[in-house]
């Protein structure tokens, strides 16, 4: 340990004498280490929970309470539940029909409440609930006629592109933007969740050779921009910007959080730019301009996904780190890091990858800049299974107790 100087001495000093009064002890409490200790907990296609379709609520909630169970044991405080995958819904919503990852079949009752149960038992285990929706995502397939008869995308094909093999909602036309806000907020109003989150997903990513065919909704709502790009950037924009404000109308203390892919432009394409060779851009290819969102305060959070090893010559996690801290630096948004827990151990990945302790490298680094108050790690799966001790290492070597959030 290094030398304590006067002043700190003083300082603790003073913390033990009072620490044997009521307001001294309260003051210690007050103070103790917050930070934010995630894990993604993912609905789509059953890839963390529920561990298949079909299973009776009794084994959908027994599976639930073991995750929530392993996050404690891991000394996390926060889980980010996916509760709105494919346009539906882990909660009786009033706008869009169940789940299909419950019970196999969209639209049928799973027999209880999977939101109202995760919030309940989370806040139990002294763990957040942050509601993990995705907003313009409709189906991994192209087939309407495989949504329940009563989903919306049915009800207004006309709101609906098909784009990759998958379904989106076109986040051009303006009466699509107000609908899957009044879905994601539904959940907002009912439940006492303690964030609204989305991850990576604005406009899709590029599929080579294909157009996502939005020109009708560009044709009706574009005029006043200077191209396409512009413009989509805008209704993503307005996206954020209503979300946030609505939000804090309903409840001010629930937060608004964004995980992004980790790239907001290269330096090589923007001199503001990271010094990074990423293959994708989101303000470019997702429309998504996260560095702006940060700026203009409409988000409580963000986590970027820095899914890249120290080191990676293309998107070196060293290097992509200090420019998100920069971003956020001076602001009031808090920062915490995406962490790729998924390809620890994977055989598909390089060297860095089979080393237990790269992700402990990352939180290492991590303290170098005070804007970093916490990790989240995808995903629930890996969290529990540890392929290789990493997550065992950021532990042991991170973790000493469990702390409180940060609000």
């Amino acid at each position: 340990m290094g030398r304590i100087g006067r002043r700190g001495f003083v300082a603790g000093a003073a913390m033990v004498a009072l620490a044997t009064t009521g307001a001294g002890r309260a003051e210690a409490v007050r103070r103790k280490p917050r930070a934010f200790r995630g894990m993604w907990l993912a609905t789509v296609a059953n890839r963390d929970w529920p561990s298949r379709t079909g299973l009776t609520a009794e084994t959908q909630r027994a599976e639930l309470l073991k995750h929530l169970d392993t996050a404690v044991e891991r000394r996390l405080n926060a889980v980010v539940l996916q509760v709105r995958p494919t346009a539906d819904a882990l909660w009786p919503s009033p706008y869009e029909p169940w789940a299909q990852c419950l019970t196999g079949v969209q639209g049928r009752d799973p027999g209880w409440d999977p939101l109202g149960t995760a919030v309940r038992e989370a806040h139990a285990r002294g763990l957040e609930l942050h509601a993990w929706f995705n907003p313009y995502r409709v189906a991994n397939h192209t087939d309407p006629t495989r949504l329940s008869a009563e989903h919306p995308a049915r009800l207004h094909p006309e709101w609906v592109l098909p784009y990759g093999g998958k379904l989106y909602y076109d986040p051009g036309l303006p009466e699509v933007r107000t609908f899957v806000q009044d879905a994601m907020l539904d959940a907002v109003r009912r439940y006492d969740v303690d964030a609204v989150h989305w991850d990576d997903y604005f406009y899709p990513y590029p599929v080579a050779g294909q157009a996502f065919a939005d020109d009708a909704a560009y044709e009706r709502h574009g005029a006043d921009f200077p191209d396409r790009a512009s413009w989509r950037r805008h209704n993503i924009d307005l996206l954020v910007s209503e979300t946030a404000a609505r939000i804090k109308e309903i409840k001010k203390h629930v937060a608004f959080g964004v995980s992004p892919f980790g790239v907001w432009r290269n330096a090589a394409t923007d001199p503001q730019g990271s010094e990074t060779r990423a293959g994708v851009q989101t303000y470019d290819d997702l429309y998504a301009d996260t560095r702006k969102w940060i700026r203009e305060g409409w988000l409580d959070y963000v986590i970027p996904q820095l899914y890249w090893h120290i080191g990676f010559a293309a998107v070196d996690y060293a290097k992509l780190l200090p420019w998100w801290d920069s971003v956020v630096r001076n602001t009031d948004v808090a920062l915490y890091v995406g962490e790729a827990l998924y390809k620890c151990g994977d055989p598909a990945q390089p060297a860095a990858w089979q080393d237990p302790r790269e992700l402990s490298r990352h939180l290492e680094l991590a303290r170098r800049y005070p804007t970093v108050g916490g990790h989240c790690f995808f995903s629930a799966k890996e969290v529990a299974a540890d392929r290789i001790g990493a997550m065992a290492a950021v532990v042991a070597d991170h973790y000493p107790t469990r702390v409180r959030p940060p609000r």
